[in-house]
């Protein structure tokens, strides 16, 4: 390799920033200007008495303490007058709160984040919410994590908490308020401390965007009151062991822990199903006493299934769930209850003879094709924004999703288990997670004797939270850093005793740890620019191994997206001057401007003559750039001598508006990155590899695939063609095997320095499978391998593509309708190529617009940014919810590289 330092070393400042999640409406986002109330009460929760119940605090009214001269007894007593404090949902950050209620603009646009004052969050906050009881006779808990930084937690006047052992943002908490809760109103109060991801165990926000002023300090999971009986039933799951390879049959052990919370001997009844199997047992419990209650098919045969439900990733098999309910009951009477939802599917993940990690899920194989999670900036909760980007990341074919640090609520994991969707969640770089390991230079403090139980009470809270979920397939244990041998084996204690039952990695970088050996990753980037050969190189960040984090850098959004979140004076500087930092890229100095993107742009393409012309030139560049990435590492997942296992792109989503690291942007409307990664990601894909001209079929189905055709066409930018080749017969494996169909020459005469390449491959039945269209040069880019550092391989010469410059206008039809139905509408867009010449229209978007001409979003296409030659025509359909026409009548706008824009009714 070469030296270098760990990627994200680039802030001068120490304005990162934590997060986890918070609870707004979406509608709350776009923070606007409503002068707040002198006077607003936050709703008051009510409590149900039912034995197991567990009630989530609805929200709460907030206020600086810098503006709150009474004691924390008064402030947290009941009927205390909050008059002119702020409301909060049950999951927010401050500065979440004080966007809802309009207290600053829009984060999100120009730079009006900046205008936030940070001295506002440098003191603590008060969070102050009332529940009501209608009696005591039960015994009543305060349950949480989620808290950001620390806290001191009182209820009805008392302390019950203190920020000493209230740390941390994972860290869980259950506190015993039975003394405290009278019937009818009570209170509980949380003086929350400011964070800083460099001295705090919490969320950082490293270099991904800049970071909010009040660095998410707050309460982004739910507070929840439980109440029950003497005997409460906790730390209830399922593990499962399934036969690999034959899954003919799986084993079911659950566990629970029995507690009897009185000050007298009982006897508690634990009884429920699991998988649809009954299961009791009396359990004998002394005054205070604790007690693990275990069901296994050794006791109870049924727990051994035959022919279980087998849990699959999205396509390769369902994702069927089993559900455990238990109730825990005294004297006849319930006490408490417990209910887990789970998964059968096994994970292995070792390494290769190359010392890279190949996953397996559930016997087979498969190529780990991903992207790096980002939540909202402000922790602000929506579950259906969630769901429409899993949504999105399948429509990509993507498999799996990372999640460094900023580890999401139970129903991210719900949404993941059902739809598909792999987790890899971990701790972070780049601030106090790792600052006991990490070199010289780095940022995050060392570690302190207090910070080590906090670490380990972390590892423990979400081994148990998330290993029930079929979706989570590990726990990156380190990032850039492994850690070392203390907080290794805490965390490795840690999850051996919350029965994880997933592979355990020690960094998502090439480092190893003392028990668990190599990562078997690389974080050998790139992270900025790099031209789409670089991906065929089994080198660097090249097809080879399990690369945690990589990508191309920049993605400029579309032309729409641009609009909403910059000034006219911002977009005329964005193509205009290279050389200028750009505030909705990075805080880092690294990554602050767009030089080395803008150089590439210009270089390849020729420089650009207006804003409209660097976006389009940005989307084709986007479009070649990520398509090859994901194709390089499908081509070489097969193969004999370091094959490539896994590849994380940097990264899937940004939590705001930015100009870097993401295949959709905030608003989720889809440029070249997104519709080059959907492209690659075919379940049946024919591909060109920019390393030896070789055409191959790429089959990410289970079933082998035969009879197929292959053909390659060359063409000059007039359309005129130079070379073409079809190959008959071509049968591939299934389960992401690759077959060569065909070798393009090394030259071909009267080809121009810019050439276009299509190939399309057809099935048994004659019908188009694969269509996939290239922009080439006889000149190659030329990369400087020598001068490679952490973040990117310099490029000394590049691949004249400005030929395409020259493409004469190619006029494209468009007729479209739309069907609704159960609130979900289906546009059907037909286009064609009427031109009468050679031309081809290049890159053809089609984009699905309102009345206003503004994007319906999220959509889905069948496919985009299509090429088509004269008399050429595609059936396209973009699928969305009905509401989010607003009532209005939808039309398609459609452009291109050489199509002149226009738009056309679809209703």
């Amino acid at each position: 390799m070469f030296p270098r330092p760990d990627r994200r070393r680039r802030l001068a400042t120490a304005t990162m920033a934590l997060g986890l999640l918070c609870s707004l409406s979406t509608s709350a986002w776009a923070g606007s200007r409503d002068p707040v109330p002198a006077h607003r009460h936050a709703p008051v929760t009510r409590v149900p008495s039912a034995a197991g119940s567990s009630t989530p605090l609805s929200g709460y009214a907030i206020q600086s303490t810098a503006k709150v001269g009474d004691s924390a007894e008064a402030v947290s007593s009941p009927g205390y007058p909050a008059t002119g404090w702020y409301p909060a949902g049950p999951r927010s950050t401050v500065l979440a709160a004080l966007l809802a209620d309009g207290r600053y603009a829009d984060p999100f646009h120009s730079t009006d984040q900046d205008k936030i004052p940070r001295a506002d969050f440098q003191v603590p906050w008060w969070y102050r919410a009332d529940f009501t009881v209608t009696d005591t006779t039960e015994r009543t808990h305060l349950d949480f994590s989620g808290v950001i930084s620390a806290a001191d937690v009182y209820v009805n006047g008392r302390q019950v908490g203190r920020a000493s052992d209230v740390v941390g943002a994972y860290t869980h908490h259950e506190l015993d308020i039975s003394s405290l809760v009278k019937s009818g109103t009570n209170t509980v109060a949380f003086r929350i401390r400011p964070n800083e991801p460099n001295k705090n165990l919490t969320m950082g926000w490293i270099d991904w965007l800049q970071p909010p002023p009040d660095r998410n300090m707050g309460i982004v999971r739910d507070v929840l009151v439980r109440r029950g009986g003497p005997v409460a039933l906790r730390d209830a799951h399922v593990v499962t062991k399934l036969a690999v390879p034959s899954l003919a049959t799986a084993d079911l052990t659950v566990k629970a822990q029995a507690r009897n919370d009185s000050a007298t001997a009982v006897t508690a009844e634990i009884s429920g199903t699991v998988a649809g199997t009954a299961v009791t047992r009396s359990v004998p419990l002394a005054a205070h006493e604790t007690k693990t209650v275990t069901f296994s098919p050794a006791d109870v045969p049924g727990l051994r299934l035959t022919s279980p439900k087998v849990w699959w990733p999205a396509g390769m098999g369902g994702q069927p769930l089993y559900d455990l309910d238990l109730t825990a009951s005294v004297s006849g009477t319930a006490s408490d209850t417990a209910h887990e939802s789970f998964g059968i599917r096994d994970v292995q993940a070792p390494l290769n003879s190359d010392g890279a990690r190949q996953y397996r899920i559930n016997g087979r194989k498969l190529l780990i094709k991903g992207g790096g999670w980002s939540p909202d900036e402000f922790l602000r909760w929506d579950s259906t924004y969630v769901e429409d980007r899993l949504k999105y990341a399948l429509d990509l074919g993507l498999n799996t999703i990372r999640l460094e640090g900023h580890i999401e609520p139970d129903e991210f994991f719900g949404l993941a288990d059902r739809y598909g969707v792999l987790t890899l969640p971990g701790w972070e770089c780049c601030d106090k997670w790792e600052g006991q390991v990490n070199g010289s230079g780095e940022t995050g403090d060392e570690w302190t004797a207090a910070d080590y139980p906090v670490a380990k009470a972390s590892m423990a809270a979400e081994a148990a939270r998330l290993r029930d979920h079929p979706s989570v397939i590990s726990f990156l244990i380190g990032s850039d850093y492994a850690p070392d041998a203390t907080i290794e084996k805490n965390y490795l204690d840690a999850l051996k005793a919350a029965d994880w039952p997933n592979p355990v990695v020690s960094s998502a970088s090439d480092r190893s740890s003392p028990q668990l050996g190599s990562s078997g990753m690389k974080m050998s980037g790139p992270y900025d620019w790099i031209p789409p050969n670089y991906w065929y190189a089994k080198r660097e960040g090249g097809a080879t191994g399990f690369n945690s984090e990589t990508s191309a850098g920049p993605d400029i959004p579309t032309l729409d997206t641009l609009h909403r979140m910059m000034t006219p004076a911002e977009l005329d500087t964005l193509w205009k001057n290279p050389d200028t930092r750009q505030y909705h890229r990075s805080p880092s100095p690294v990554f602050g401007t767009l030089k080395i993107y803008d150089a590439a742009l210009t270089g390849r393409y020729g420089a650009p003559t207006g804003l409209a012309d660097y976006v389009r030139k940005a989307q084709l560049a986007q479009y070649e750039n990520v398509r090859a990435q994901y194709e390089a590492y499908a081509r070489n997942a097969t193969d004999a001598s370091k094959p490539a296992t896994g590849m994380i792109y940097w990264m899937f989503n940004s939590g705001w508006t930015s100009l870097h690291w993401q295949l959709t942007d905030r608003y989720l409307d889809q440029g070249g990155a997104y519709f080059g990664a959907k492209k690659a990601n075919e379940p049946l894909h024919v591909q060109y590899s920019y390393d030896d001209r070789s055409v191959v079929v790429v089959n990410n189905r289970h079933a082998a695939a035969g009879g197929l055709t292959a053909r390659a066409t060359l063409f000059n930018p007039d359309g005129t063609q130079k070379y073409d080749r079809t190959v008959t017969g071509v049968t591939v494996n299934g389960d992401g095997a690759h077959g060569t169909a065909l070798t393009l020459p090394a030259s071909v005469s009267g080809l121009s320095s810019s050439y276009l390449l299509r190939l399309t491959l057809t099935g048994a039945d004659g019908k188009e499978v694969s269509r996939n269209v290239y922009w080439l040069s006889t000149k190659a880019d030329t990369l400087d391998w020598a001068k490679t550092d952490w973040y990117h391989t310099p490029t000394t010469g590049y691949a004249d593509l400005k030929g395409l410059a020259s493409m004469a206008q190619a006029p494209v039809s468009a007729t479209a309708s739309t069907e609704s139905s159960g609130g979900t509408s289906t546009t059907t867009v037909t286009l064609r190529n009427t031109g009468n010449g050679r031309t081809p229209s290049l890159f053809t978007d089609v984009h699905l617009v309102d009345a206003q001409g503004k994007p319906v979003l999220p959509v889905r296409w069948s496919d985009n940014e299509v090429a088509l030659w004269p008399g050429e025509s595609v059936t396209l359909t973009a699928t969305y919810r009905t509401a989010d026409l607003h009532g209005s009548a939808p039309g398609v706008r459609v452009s291109g590289w050489n199509t002149p824009e226009r738009t056309v009714p679809a209703a």
